[in-house]
């Protein structure tokens, strides 16, 4: 029997599988860390702390399995989107931490690139917009604000491409990870854009010369590497791409017109589409499969399950403490409460943006925001309000794709683990929701890519190996309901959104 390896590196930690090809799951470890937050709206993280986690997550598992490493035959490594990307200087050292997806220092040069090149032409050659998300606003930030690190810097590399370069020795980067640092990368022809970045005055050297596919073996792995992982020198190792796009593969999406939401800490909701989307304030890059062909038309909450953790860590300290007694899990309970609750949750409407937000609404000021409280509410209530109102962020990110033809929506995620959430999301969104019957995160993505990449597993193959539930149907009387309120949550932040941008402002002094 012949085995693979899946790596990806998260956020909040670095978990790896290993699996058999005939989809198997055989051992996993996982390595947490933390994000750091040295300013308000600041989040980076030194590389040594992915790759040291990289490296015990990949040893650990192939120890934990007892499989000899002859009959592992490949590893694929995703990573979360690691925003400007790590600056390396000549010797290949790190400059200082990357700044990583969530960080949004650079809004003064997301301002700049939009009144210097113009919304218009970034569009036309990137298919992205300007917004503090993107690595190429990171990267003039650290130009503007770090002379001193710019002139150290020669080279910027993803997170899963830097631990792919420490463990094979080879420079290169996915077509998705080039894609999602937007602005300086040309969607139309799947390269570096010479003309935005002649614009942006970022050196094209700066960016690795060589983009593969996902699916592409970069090399094997060096003797040093070989050794200190436990594996056989010379083993494959294949590019993967960022994390959503892996745990989309994971889910089985190999096809054109699928629309996929991973649902975790923050969402990543998106259409693989072979023909251009006429969508607004979209992300867009180069798919994990087929990158030349595929393209990824992403919306995202930058927090949906976040929200519903800090609901509970802050106001259900009973629920915590009953759970840690040996009672039922917090969630379990507070989910049994608001499926009591009608739809709509008696007049509540919760806004999500407790970390500002993403696509579609590219708003840094946005505000978490409850509406609608009234002395007859309870905690119930509130609860059913804030799962709902990831539902409407769903559903808004769904419309920010134009008109949405599918039959259904394939939901990924933690939320899946609870049937009213799922209902809710049929509700809000009115399409039939269909789950994965097993956990799928980037991990069995990654899997599958280095089983292609390999040769060791076909299409076909890999297809068969997501098993998915039955399809969860919208009540139509709630999806009704959910209509009316729907429109009031579109018009909640519109009518709020200069007061948002006071608040931040008021608090900033």
């Amino acid at each position: 029997m012949n085995y693979l390896l899946g790596t990806d590196i998260g956020t909040s930690g670095t978990k790896t599988i290993l699996m058999d090809t005939d989809g198997n799951l055989i051992a996993q470890d996982l390595q947490e860390y933390d994000v750091l937050t040295p300013k308000p709206l600041w989040a980076e993280q030194w590389p040594s702390v992915w790759l040291d986690a990289a490296k015990a997550s990949i040893k650990n598992t192939v120890l934990k399995s007892g499989i000899p490493p002859e009959n592992i035959r490949g590893i694929a490594v995703s990573g979360l989107y690691g925003g400007s990307g790590i600056p390396l200087d000549e010797n290949m050292e790190p400059v200082r931490p990357c700044m990583i997806w969530m960080d949004r220092r650079a809004e003064k040069e997301a301002n700049w690139v939009l009144e210097s090149i113009g919304k218009e032409k970034l569009l036309e050659v990137t298919h992205n917009g300007a917004d503090p998300y993107y690595g190429y606003t990171k990267i003039l930030w650290m130009k503007n604000n770090e002379p001193e690190n710019w002139r150290k810097t020669k080279l910027f590399l993803p997170p899963n491409d830097y631990v792919i370069y420490k463990l094979t020795g080879e420079v290169v980067i996915d077509y998705s990870s080039a894609g999602n640092i937007g602005g300086i990368f040309d969607m139309n022809n799947r390269t570096w854009s010479k003309e935005m970045m002649a614009a942006m005055d970022i050196p094209v050297s700066m960016m690795p010369e060589k983009i593969v596919e996902s699916t592409d073996i970069v090399g094997g792995l060096t003797k040093e590497a070989a050794a200190e992982l436990g594996l056989t020198a010379g083993m494959p190792v294949i590019a993967s791409g960022i994390d959503c796009g892996a745990a989309n593969i994971g889910l089985g999406v190999f096809d054109s017109g699928i629309y996929a939401a991973a649902i975790g800490t923050s969402m990543c909701a998106a259409l693989i589409s072979d023909k251009p989307v006429q969508g607004k304030d979209l992300i867009v890059w180069p798919y994990l499969y087929d990158a030349k062909r595929l393209s990824y038309y992403f919306a995202g909450g930058a927090t949906a399950g976040a929200i519903v953790k800090w609901f509970r860590q802050t106001l259900c300290q009973f629920e915590l403490e009953a759970e840690k007694a040996g009672g039922k899990n917090a969630y379990d309970v507070l989910n049994e409460q608001a499926a009591n609750i009608p739809a709509g949750s008696d007049g509540l409407v919760v806004l999500p943006y407790f970390m500002g937000e993403r696509s579609p609404i590219w708003d840094s000021d946005a505000k978490g925001t409850i509406v609608g409280l009234s002395l007859a509410h309870t905690k119930a209530h509130m609860y059913r309000a804030f799962l709902e109102a990831v539902a409407y962020s769903l559903r808004d990110a769904i419309e920010a794709t134009g008109e949405y033809l599918g039959e259904y929506i394939l939901l990924a995620g933690g939320v899946t683990k609870s049937k009213l959430w799922r209902q809710i999301f049929a509700d809000v969104t009115g399409y039939p929701i269909v789950c994965p019957i097993h956990d799928v995160e980037a991990n069995m993505g990654d899997v599958m890519l280095a089983g292609i990449g390999t040769g060791l597993l076909s299409y076909d193959d890999v297809k068969k190996w997501q098993v998915l539930d039955d399809k969860i149907m919208p009540n139509q009387e709630n999806h009704r309901k959910y209509n009316d309120y729907y429109k009031v949550y579109k018009s909640i932040y519109q009518n709020l959104k200069a007061d948002m941008k006071t608040l931040t402002s008021i608090s900033a002094r």
